[in-house]
């Protein structure tokens, strides 16, 4: 747990959805997302986080979510 200016803690829970929240206010989010569910998953379905964003050139925070929602979608 982190451990904020005004000494309250936030918990990970908290933290995950402000990730959360900041990657879906990102412009090209839901493309990357498409590209992801349609092109590289097909193919790769065990591709990590850090090598979905080091492939795609998106930070890691972005494909840390996205995998995690597509993973969630298929089951």
């Amino acid at each position: 747990m982190g451990r904020e200016e005004d000494g309250q803690e936030r918990s990970e829970i908290d933290l995950w959805g402000i990730l959360v929240e900041t990657v879906h206010s990102l412009p090209m989010y839901k493309y990357h997302k498409r590209y992801i569910s349609e092109q590289i998953l097909p193919e790769r379905p065990d591709i990590t986080p850090e090598e979905l964003a080091e492939e795609l050139d998106i930070p890691l925070g972005e494909a840390l979510v996205i995998k995690a929602e597509l993973d969630k979608e298929r089951g």
